[in-house]
């Protein structure tokens, strides 16, 4: 008889859960380029902790990331990108989209909301933070954060339009998401101004409960 044959391991998933939940919504060729955009963000925050933001620059970054610059252009349009866009979009329109269609949407962006924040927190809390306060700290990317103030809005507005079945939102439906969006953008900043001393997923549970309560709680 012959001696029996190593069978090859089944193929696994990211032992990450965070990582597991980004890729999860992805082709692969889409989870490829997800983890070079990962891997050129790890360097530029490593470089910016070492020698600060200002001095660093995109070629420095692109090196360290080992690739050329017209790559690092094709995932980041400028510097402040690195810091200022994230992976997380496809995940949050995903857990949105499983809630019942027929909850109230603030609960909905509240539930699955609170509970991406809390895996983020657990398994990427340093890098999350050390995002907010370079937002917080450096100028130019405060303000670059507040022209582009619409992003989270579009969001929760696409979201809203799919659960709807329509293809233009109404007035209801910006007024919705421009309402979560800037929540959403102000409770972090006030979790990295405070050195992440708070929970950020009670942050951002307490801020949907004065929404869901029409701003009679002003604490």
């Amino acid at each position: 008889m012959s001696a029996a044959q190593p069978t090859a391991a089944p193929p696994t998933g990211p032992a990450d859960p965070v990582q597991a939940l980004l890729e999860a919504p992805l082709s692969l060729r889409e989870r490829k380029k997800l983890k070079t955009r990962q891997a050129i963000r790890r360097e530029a925050y490593r470089l910016f902790t070492e020698q600060g933001y200002e001095s660093t620059t995109v070629e420095q970054i692109a090196a360290a990331a080992e690739v050329s610059q017209s790559t690092f252009f094709r995932y980041f349009a400028t510097k402040e990108d690195v810091v200022l866009t994230d992976e997380y979009d496809p995940a949050m329109i995903t857990a949105l989209l499983a809630r019942p269609v027929d909850e109230p949407f603030l609960h909905s962006c509240r539930e699955a909301l609170v509970g991406l924040v809390r895996e983020l927190v657990q398994h990427e809390r340093d890098e999350l933070l050390a995002r907010m306060r370079l937002v917080v700290e450096v100028p130019a990317l405060r303000a670059r954060m507040h022209e582009t103030a619409d992003d989270p809005q579009q969001l929760y507005l696409a979201v809203l339009m799919q659960r709807a079945g329509v293809r233009e939102p109404t007035f209801g439906m910006r007024i919705t998401a421009a309402s979560i969006g800037a929540a959403t953008t102000e409770t972090v900043l006030r979790w990295a101004e405070g050195g992440g001393r708070e929970d950020i997923a009670e942050l951002v549970d307490h801020a949907f409960a004065i929404l869901e309560n029409g701003f009679t709680d002003l604490r």
